[in-house]
């Protein structure tokens, strides 16, 4: 299915160093998934990998399609980067039309498509400025408009927001939600920024170490965390350790250090010591 992401056996070394341990993952048509961890997690070069700009082992499809091996400009998917990457000597119009050029769409199709994206982007009227002459959330619509008017299988964002003030990052949020919902197009979101995660996402990818960690819906992660990092990771949490001594149908019976003892889902457990996590 078109915008459909598989990834199975991803691996990636910078020199000793692994930086993804062999994660699978799959991504549905349309979801916007947001990938979140620490700086180091591997949740960039995840990105990366997507995009075609790193070496890995392992495999990769996007719409059925198997991307290993396949060059970044031979893959059909739009990139916006954290600091936008917008040609300073290129007007609005001819910077949401230079993937459209760079692909050999006629001139007519990249002026008329180039429109529908400004046009979607509310960027009607700022065609002939250059990015200098734009506000940060401007700038931010115009990279925007530039990776959804070659109408690709898939969106990659690299931190989009981390740039802009608290105020203006709120309200991009809204509007980048509200413009994946309109197009439909599969997005993976990159931030270290919780709030973001829960606010955006259809699915989370919660990873650290190279490692994937858990993938839930926002509530699934927040309310159910899989381990101890992702407990302690989003949201803010007391973790009480406590000791598995009895079980009570589908409750285990746990003591805290302090001699109270407490039910938990038996779920919870995979062996005699617990961490307990209270919102």
């Amino acid at each position: 299915m078109k915008g459909t992401v598989e990834i199975s056996g991803l691996t990636v070394r910078y020199g000793a160093t692994p930086a993804l341990n062999g994660i699978s993952l799959t991504i549905d048509a349309s979801q916007f998934v947001t990938v979140l961890g620490p700086s180091g997690c591997g949740k960039t070069t995840l990105l990366r990998v997507l995009a075609g700009f790193v070496d890995y082992e392992g495999h990769v499809r996007v719409g059925g399609v198997a991307l290993d091996g396949t060059p970044p400009h031979r893959r059909d998917i739009g990139i916006v980067f954290q600091d936008y990457a917008l040609f300073p000597h290129m007007t609005v119009a001819e910077n949401v039309a230079f993937g459209l050029r760079m692909r050999g769409w006629a001139a007519a199709a990249q002026r008329q498509a180039a429109q529908d994206a400004m046009r979607l982007l509310r960027l009607d009227g700022l065609a002939g400025r250059y990015p200098s002459e734009l506000s940060g959330g401007q700038q931010q619509r115009v990279a925007l408009a530039r990776a959804i008017a070659i109408n690709p299988m898939l969106l990659l964002l690299d931190e989009p927001l981390a740039a802009l003030d608290r105020k203006l990052r709120e309200e991009m949020q809204v509007e980048l939600r509200d413009l994946q919902r309109r197009v439909g197009i599969t997005t993976v979101f990159v931030t270290h920024d919780q709030e973001e995660a829960l606010a955006l996402s259809d699915k989370i990818v919660v990873m650290n170490h190279g490692d994937i960690r858990q993938v839930g819906t926002p509530r699934e992660i927040y309310g159910s965390p899989r381990d101890r990092f992702v407990a302690d990771f989003i949201g803010t949490s007391n973790l009480l350790a406590a000791r598995v001594i009895g079980s009570e149908a589908d409750m285990l019976l746990c003591e805290l250090a302090e001699g109270c003892a407490v039910r938990v889902p038996a779920a919870a457990a995979d062996g005699p010591t617990v961490y307990l996590s209270v919102r």
